[in-house]
């Protein structure tokens, strides 16, 4: 039961009001490269975020391999600067896992763990850098509008 959102994202799950809502799960095309979906799973539990994300193609037939864990917090003394510790660690995804952890720590204001096995080597220039930003600022901009709107539906 898919219900189609604005800007080509599907929604697969739904939305309650309270902190023990059902997990939210979207998928959306990479930016360059419309063959390949993100596919997240977002987890508002009131005073924190659990969140996963990952990649698929239509080619792709084997299971993807476990990214990283990360766990990031808002600094109070130093709102710019959230903390961040990995959970774990297999190479390839952890500095896109954490810079993305801390980026919605200090955006969202609270506590997120971040868990991520995307691949951008399918993506149209196979994974470079620009494609890599592109696909991070459209995560960004998914799970920000996301939880924006959960909160704006309890208030």
């Amino acid at each position: 039961m898919a219900n189609s959102l604005a800007n080509g994202i599907e929604k697969l799950g739904s939305v309650n009001g309270d902190a023990s809502a059902s997990p939210i799960s979207v998928s959306f095309p990479l930016p360059r490269a419309p063959q390949t979906n993100i596919h997240l799973q977002l987890h508002n539990n009131g005073p924190n975020i659990l969140l996963f994300l990952t990649t698929s193609t239509p080619e792709s037939s084997s299971a993807t391999p476990l990214g990283s864990l990360v766990y990031a917090m808002p600094n109070r003394t130093n709102p710019s600067d959230p903390f961040s510790t990995p959970l774990f660690t297999p190479p390839g995804t952890l500095d896109f896992t954490t810079r993305l952890a801390k980026l919605l720590a200090r955006k969202l204001k609270k506590p997120v763990y971040v868990g991520n096995s995307m691949s951008f080597a399918s993506a149209g220039m196979g994974g470079t850098v620009e494609e890599e930003m592109e696909g991070f600022k459209r995560v960004v901009e998914v799970i920000v509008g996301l939880v924006e709107k959960k909160e704006d539906e309890k208030a």
